[in-house]
């Protein structure tokens, strides 16, 4: 008995003009590469832009900078080294405050577990008051309303925490699966055991590695903070670049170097063995 063929498929028609990626764009988008054009054009002609002729000057007083920062001078060490504790505990004990103070944000931002839309949408626009304002920023009104040292460093690194950790936390905790809090709250589950049953231990993973993050990010602002009298090593170099101590900002920087490169590599080790431990 022969077979029967079936019937082949037509070819694919082939379409006359450009592919998709080289469409038109539509007016929205047309708009925004002309701005961004402009941007570019008016940061050029107006001198945002980098010269040839500055780059090789600045070359120049670089190479000055550095033979009169070597070698390093270690006289005043051990006040270098107090001011750095200090940068440290600022950046530590802020970080820890935001971290404590986001996670109830968080729940009272996050679409899933807010017990008011009002409440979502007034959380969220604080979060982001607290996320957009830089942190020197956050430094500089605190030193206006505590005055000047460690404390008011403190408070703007929790700020600026709260703000990073606040968006991580909600975000994380809207990426929960509805069935499972639908089903504790179909079974009588108050709201704080829903939180303490099933939000909690599903995000506790993501947020320890955020917070990791964020003291990461804290440690590398208490030094810029100090620049402007909050307290820590930021405000000792300030004073040696001022007096044109360069060896002893030198000593400074590479302080600095040390400590952010040993709290960075500790702080990935934990986040590598956190998401481990989550994975099992």
């Amino acid at each position: 008995m022969p077979l029967r063929l079936g019937r082949s498929a037509p070819p694919p028609a082939v379409t006359s003009g450009p592919p998709e990626r080289f469409a038109r764009p539509s007016a929205a988008g047309f708009l925004a590469v002309v701005v961004v054009v402009a941007f570019v054009v008016h940061g050029w002609i107006g001198g945002v832009a980098l010269r040839p002729a500055d780059l090789v000057e600045g070359v120049g007083r670089l190479g000055e900078f550095l033979a009169d920062a070597f070698p390093p001078d270690l006289d005043r060490i051990g006040a270098i080294g107090s001011a750095l504790l200090v940068t440290f505990e600022i950046a530590l004990l802020g970080t820890l405050i935001g971290v404590v103070l986001s996670v109830p944000l968080a729940v009272a931002a996050a679409r899933n577990t807010t017990p008011h839309r009002l409440v979502h949408l007034v959380t969220r626009a604080f979060i982001s008051v607290c996320r957009t304002i830089p942190d020197l920023v956050w430094a500089l009104i605190f030193v206006v309303s505590v005055g000047l040292g460690p404390q008011a460093g403190v408070l703007a690194v929790a700020v600026d925490v709260l703000g990073l950790c606040g968006r991580f936390f909600a975000e994380s905790i809207e990426e929960i699966d509805d069935g499972v809090l639908d089903g504790l709250r179909a079974g009588g589950a108050p709201g704080h055991a829903v939180i303490a049953g099933a939000v909690l231990p599903t995000c506790l993973p993501s947020f320890a590695g955020t917070s990791m993050f964020a003291m990461e990010s804290a440690l590398r602002s208490s030094v810029t903070i100090g620049l402007v009298g909050a307290g820590g090593i930021g405000i000792e170099l300030s004073v040696s670049m001022s007096l044109l101590r360069y060896d002893e900002a030198l000593t400074i920087i590479l302080a600095i170097f040390v400590v952010v490169l040993c709290v960075e590599r500790i702080s990935a080790a934990l986040r590598r063995r956190i998401m481990d431990g989550a994975s099992r």
